[in-house]
């Protein structure tokens, strides 16, 4: 075999895991820093930090803004009753959205400190939301907790501190049966899982250390327990038992993802100054 015919053959090895741009089409661009993507009757909703913004995007009407101001909102998630819960940087709170258009706080404050920047969000079916709460929204000399938590937030509006231990708690979502939750770790690379009971979490430990060029940042979980983590370059696939399905890179600083479309089935993706969409055989995901 010649160099050349090798070359060819090594690439034709690597098409299974790595997947580059191609399979990528671009959907908007022209943004400050896109993040925390959510599907939200027939339209991707998706935050646009530095500008202060929501935008919303569907191919009937194209590109409009949802909502302005925004409170710089990060991560998106859908409440149980529907409405929109958004992770707010500026005002450093989660507050929840309803469909006619106001908006309420829901929690600010831990035992009179105030929160860091509430990052992202996951919903459970019970009602009760997770969250993380970075300080990237803020300035060091802001800060009055002094940790970076994961917490947990009831339907009857008791803040609970789950974890601490964690030097930056990013991206966070639950398994399919909602038994598990993982969290990635900004800055280490690794991501985390813990057990779920009731309203607590036990039994962390290291689910992968995903090792990009950079630090892992929100993620989704589908249907079969696959996890679709956003990394600096690219989304990472994983298989629920840490194995790595597939990889690709993403122009820009990759920030999260989401499903959508009717059939659930399309992951898109916030990335620097755009929002990119992406089909392949493991996303198969659909409530």
């Amino acid at each position: 075999m010649n160099s050349k015919n090798y070359f060819l053959f090594l690439m034709f090895l690597c098409l299974p895991t790595i997947t580059m741009f191609s399979q990528l089409e671009k959907v908007t661009e022209g943004f400050q820093f896109t993040e925390g993507p959510v599907w939200k009757d027939g339209a991707i909703l998706f935050s646009d930090i530095p500008a202060n913004k929501i935008y919303k995007w569907n191919k009937k009407d194209g590109l409009t803004t949802f909502l302005e101001p925004s409170g710089n909102s990060n991560g998106l998630a859908i409440c149980a009753d529907g409405n929109l819960i958004l992770a707010q940087h500026g005002k450093r709170r989660l507050a929840k959205l309803f469909n006619d258009g106001k908006e309420v706080s829901l929690v600010e404050n831990f035992y009179g400190n105030k929160l860091n920047s509430p990052n992202d969000i996951a919903v459970k079916s019970d009602g009760s939301i997770f969250f993380t709460d970075p300080p990237y929204g803020i300035n060091p000399e802001d800060e009055e907790l002094g940790y970076c938590g994961i917490f947990r937030l009831s339907k009857n509006g008791k803040l609970k501190l789950l974890d601490n231990s964690l030097h930056r708690p990013n991206g966070i979502a639950f398994s399919p049966d909602e038994k598990l939750l993982y969290v990635t770790n900004s800055g280490t690379n690794d991501v985390y899982v813990w057990d779920v009971k009731d309203s607590t979490i036990t039994n962390k430990r290291l689910f992968v250390n995903m090792k990009p060029e950079g630090f892992g940042d929100g993620m989704k979980v589908d249907k079969n327990g696959r996890l679709f983590i956003a990394a600096t370059k690219g989304i990472w696939i994983y298989e629920s038992n840490g194995t790595l399905l597939e990889s690709f890179e993403v122009p820009g600083q990759t920030t999260n993802c989401a499903f959508g479309d009717e059939d659930g089935k399309t992951l898109y993706i916030t990335s620097g100054n755009a929002v990119y969409k992406y089909r392949s055989k493991f996303t198969t995901y659909k409530k």
